[in-house]
């Protein structure tokens, strides 16, 4: 099932376009990178998705209907700016932003204690928000936009400001909502994230559209036809291999010509007698394809 289609959607301001007719769709359940780098086009399409502001043209369907205001009840939004009242304790904020999201407010109040136990904070529910250190200060503003359960959520760099193990702690948040079905779009620029947690990407850059699929796919789509091999003794030579690397530890990388699949060069291995312990593709990072693309773009 898909939960939101962008068909075309176009932006300008004044002279400077944002969105040049940018189409894809997010499918239920799925954790989804939304790329780019900085200026690309990302935040303009949120603000459009959340109503903020306004498409040129284009359309938008969200849960199988015309984009309407009323499903930004079934959405959360953690945005790249930053911003919780710093006057007011922790847990009289979540507890309005839970209100805010159609909660009564005894029921906004308990799931913001429990959040805050998620999170580790709960030491934290009566304190001001200046008290809050930045990675705490991060933590409390994804459990307010969480707590309402939404059934698509957009998190903008949820991972910044926070060390490894609230990276992981995250990360496992993003991963457990999959397994509930509930749908996450993820914009960061941490590519091992993406590759972690996403199942599919979407890449803009200058306002169109540069990269769009699953992430093993884009993945083999940009990498080159590389094979690595772990074997006992050396490697037989056989046909089909542009270049052989050894890389220690009993590790060869191999560069296949042009046209060469690698369950042919497996099947070569074999027949000439190597002692594979194993054999796997060479796939580019997403780190490299990011780069890639938006270097090929600016010449």
């Amino acid at each position: 099932m898909t939960v939101l289609v962008f068909n075309e959607l176009r932006k300008s301001y004044g002279e400077t376009v944002a969105l040049r007719g940018v189409s894809f769709e997010v499918r239920a359940g799925e954790v989804f990178g939304f790329l780019g780098p900085n200026g690309a086009g990302k935040t303009t399409l949120i603000r459009i998705l959340m109503d903020i502001i306004r498409a040129d043209s284009g359309s938008i369907t969200l849960f199988g209907e015309p984009h309407r205001r009323e499903h930004l009840d079934r959405m959360g939004y953690l945005p790249e700016e930053r911003g919780l009242y710093t006057k007011q304790p922790v847990l009289r904020i979540l507890t309005y932003f839970g209100t805010l999201r159609g909660l009564d407010r005894a029921e906004a109040r308990r799931r913001g204690r429990e959040w805050l136990e998620r999170m580790g904070l709960e030491e934290v529910a009566s304190w001001r928000v200046e008290r809050l250190s930045k990675g705490m200060s991060q933590k409390v503003q994804i459990a307010a936009t969480l707590l309402s359960d939404p059934d698509l959520c957009i998190l903008d760099e949820p991972f910044s400001g926070l060390d490894p193990i609230n990276v992981r702690l995250v990360e496992e948040l993003i991963l457990e909502r999959r397994g509930r079905g509930k749908t996450t779009i993820l914009s960061t620029h941490q590519m091992s994230q993406v590759e972690q947690l996403c199942d599919r990407v979407a890449l803009i850059h200058r306002g169109s559209l540069k990269v769009y699929g699953e992430v093993g796919e884009v993945r083999k789509r940009y990498s080159l036809p590389e094979v690595r091999v772990v074997a006992e003794g050396d490697l037989p030579p056989v046909t089909g291999i542009q270049k052989v690397e050894y890389e220690g530890d009993s590790t060869w990388r191999l560069l296949l010509e042009d046209g060469t699949e690698p369950r042919d060069i497996l099947a070569a291995l074999v027949r000439a007698g190597a002692r594979l312990e194993r054999f796997e593709r060479v796939l580019a990072p997403m780190e490299d394809i990011f780069v890639r693309v938006v270097q090929e773009a600016a010449s």
